[in-house]
């Protein structure tokens, strides 16, 4: 079994920076109520070590990439729903951030968001007390490279909390020193530029003071390498340069100067790939079910960073395989309480027409959706077509330890890790950035595009790879479709490409052609058979021919196309994304409670 590299730092950090650093609750109140004792947190290289692990521990749990910041708001794309509706009206929670109809005071933005900022003045006072720790110029070499490690993680942390806050609030208040230490925490709004230019330049900073991968003792991906903070400042630097909601003008737009940050993003992603620290896993459904859902280190370092969960609580863990993935089926219930039992929520509902995106010989369909219910004992039952699942993280994929046994039912914290940055992520990047700045892909560009698609499609012929702009950039998005898909990333590509609502409408029409049986969905069955008691999902019909006349020997029918409807009191189809709205949308309302608290911060635009 993996031993999760800061799991015991972070459980010890969590407790020890919070009373060293304790944040105030609101971030912008005008009183701020940091207070530590500087030599009991910076006295030594293990102490110092111990808060940096606090700042880490800002990214798990409940309120942040536990759940809520990656399974709640990166939906409904045209990849995934996020909570579907139970009635027609808005409810204040989770749903309202789905179908784009959140308010100021949705339940489930104010904790995220303060959250995000806790983060950020944690990394603050590291930031501003590690290099002035004796050790930092004149300790011994390892005291001085350990600490200068430490330098460059905390860097490199801000700017994920940062961005994390500008993508789905843009223009926010942007404080580099700790709170103790700012005249007031009253302060209007930075325009998302200038914080996008300060994190691209302190990610610069930190990119020296950082190990690669592969060099001797570091801890490989759930702290933060040289690679991770080259591909982060890759992936700011395309958000920098793409498009956005812009509080001035209440439209979405990106900058002239977009170029600039393209070539950082490129060069950034020529030196990740040149050192040859990182590489693909060759085969994808391994990436996830043998490493990510097997809490074991990928060899290839193609998960260059990710989220370490632990704990078993909502302060430090992720509902990862419980909140989404396949349910866990209890039939034994049946016989003493009449009715089967299911565990786990299986919120996260694949879109029909994303399914049927793929090419059939994409291996990725078969890891990202998961069309199934299993049973205790490992056997399948297929779900309709508008009830399957993401499939990365599935809760009977997770081993060391398993969670299906009668013991842990009920348990939601399986300690799975989010993946915040793959080396895929790389491939791609740099092949989007090379074909806007050459106005066309050069080899380069078309041979790292070509090792994703191809491992994709398990090596074998992925057919001609487009070489003009249009036609390459179309494929790029194509293809981080499919890579990425139930990763929290594709509405943020779709936002920075000012394409969300473009293929948000094209869904919701896509969708009304399969229902309809028009073209080019004429031919999909409406019907289904598989064969019950299988551990793997036995289909006795083809995915993509009409429904035999003659049911299969032993098969059980589960409606498939015609599960999908537009009718009764929530349409499926209507609800998909129902109340985006171009130009408004893209961002989250700024929480009411940190509106109140500071009377210089503005509501974005339409809230």
């Amino acid at each position: 079994m993996k031993k999760k590299l800061i799991y015991s730092i972070l459980m010890v950090s969590a407790v020890s920076a919070t009373s060293l650093i304790s944040s105030c609750k609101k971030y912008l109140t005008e009183t701020p109520q940091a207070a530590f004792s500087q030599q009991a947190a910076f006295g030594n290289v293990s102490l110092a070590t111990d808060v940096v692990m606090g700042v880490y521990a800002k990214l798990t749990g409940d309120s942040g990439y536990g759940i809520r910041v990656s399974m709640y708001y990166p939906y409904d794309s045209d990849e995934i729903l996020g909570a579907p509706n139970t009635s027609a009206t808005l409810d204040g929670d989770r749903r309202d951030i789905a179908r784009y109809g959140a308010t100021a005071s949705n339940a489930q933005i104010e904790a995220p968001f303060e959250g995000l900022y806790t983060g950020i003045e944690r990394a603050n006072i590291c930031i501003k007390y590690i290099p002035l720790m004796p050790q930092y110029t004149n300790g011994t070499a390892a005291d001085q490279a350990a600490l200068k490690r430490l330098y460059g993680e905390v860097l490199t942390l801000r700017a994920q909390f940062y961005f994390e806050l500008i993508r789905n609030w843009g223009d926010l208040p942007a404080q580099f020193v700790p709170s103790a230490d700012m005249p007031t925490l009253v302060i209007p709004k930075t325009n998302r530029d200038v914080i996008y230019d300060h994190l691209l330049n302190d990610l610069l900073t930190a990119e020296p003071l950082l190990p690669w991968r592969t060099d001797n003792g570091v801890a490989r991906d759930e702290r933060i390498t040289k690679g991770v903070a080259k591909g982060l400042r890759a992936r700011l630097a395309l958000f920098r340069g793409g498009y956005s909601l812009r509080n001035d003008t209440k439209i979405m737009e990106r900058r002239s100067d977009f170029l600039k940050y393209y070539q950082i993003a490129k060069d950034e992603c020529a030196d990740v790939i040149a050192s040859n620290a990182h590489s693909l896993n060759a085969s994808y459904q391994a990436l996830w079910k043998n490493y990510v859902c097997a809490h074991t280190l990928d060899p290839n370092g193609e998960i260059m960073f990710e989220v370490a969960m632990a704990g078993g609580s909502g302060i430090s863990d992720s509902k990862l395989g419980y909140y989404n993935g396949p349910r866990l089926t209890n039939a034994a219930s049946a016989a003493t309480t009449g009715t089967i039992t299911t565990y786990g929520n299986s919120t996260l509902l694949v879109l029909p027409t994303y399914f049927y995106s793929f090419d059939p010989n994409d291996t990725r369909r078969d890891v990202t959706v998961a069309p199934y219910y299993f049973n205790l004992d490992g056997s399948k039952v297929l779900q309709k077509l508008v009830g399957m699942f993401d499939g990365k993280f599935r809760r009977d994929w997770i081993t060391n330890p398993s969670f299906n046994s009668s013991a842990s039912f009920l348990t939601q914290y399986f300690g799975l890790n989010w993946p915040i940055l793959r080396y895929s992520d790389i491939l791609l990047m740099y092949a989007e950035a090379d074909n806007e700045i050459g106005n066309g892909p050069s080899t380069n560009a078309i041979a790292y595009f070509n090792q994703v698609r191809s491992r994709g499609f398990g090596g074998a012929a992925i057919g001609v790879t487009p070489t003009t702009h249009d036609a390459f950039f179309t494929a790029i998005q194509n293809e981080r479709f499919f890579e990425f898909g139930g990763e929290g990333i594709r509405k943020y590509d779709l936002i920075r490409w000012n394409l969300l609502n473009t293929n948000l409408t094209a869904t919701r029409a896509n969708l009304a052609l399969m229902m309809n049986k028009q073209a080019p969905y004429a031919s999909l069955p409406q019907s289904m058979y598989y064969l019950p008691g299988q551990q793997t999902v036995v289909y006795g019909n083809s995915l993509y021919a009409p429904t035999p006349s003659a049911t299969p020997t032993g098969y059980t029918k589960i409606a498939w196309v015609s599960s999908i409807t537009n009718t009764g009191t929530v349409p499926y189809i209507d609800f998909v994304a129902k109340y985006f709205t171009p130009n408004h949308s893209e961002l989250l309302p700024i929480p009411q409670p940190s509106l109140d608290a500071n009377p210089l911060l503005t509501q974005n635009p339409g809230y």
